[in-house]
């Protein structure tokens, strides 16, 4: 019964692969150019596609910490930290009234539940309750 030829990729497929997935090209993209499926590309080209994105990332990597470590570069200085040694700028963050008073409390909080999980922003201020609640979502 014939069936299709089996795909083994050339040497030049092989460096097409490596240069457009160091590219960030997606690898259905890369199965068209190279002509095979998506799966068959990572079966037979699972190294190249590892390997790529690191190759890639190197020559950027030395660039930015070969700036970094040079005076002056102030710059890349705090980027490399903040990306390789966890530094962050500490921000704070302060909630006030009407002309800078304290807030005034509440009568009531309301909070709406989806999905069991409380939702952030979604806290409202409320005239107080009636006496007699009521059952269900307001």
């Amino acid at each position: 019964m014939p069936g299709r030829k089996p795909f083994t990729p050339t040497e030049e497929q092989r460096r097409t692969v490596r240069a457009m997935a160091g590219y960030g090209v997606p690898h259905d993209e890369i199965a068209l150019v190279v002509r095979c499926s998506p799966p068959t590309l990572r079966k037979w080209c699972r190294h190249e596609l590892d390997v790529a994105g690191v190759e890639a990332n190197a020559p950027v990597a030395q660039t930015l910490y070969q700036q970094a470590t040079t005076p002056g570069n102030i710059a890349a200085s705090i980027f490399s930290l903040k990306a390789r040694a966890g530094w962050r700028e500490k921000q704070a963050v302060g909630v006030t009234g009407a002309r800078s008073g304290p807030l005034a409390s509440p009568d009531r909080v309301v909070l709406h539940v989806v999905s069991g999980v409380p939702r952030a922003g979604l806290f409202e201020t409320a005239k107080p309750c009636p006496t007699k609640m009521r059952g269900g979502p307001r």
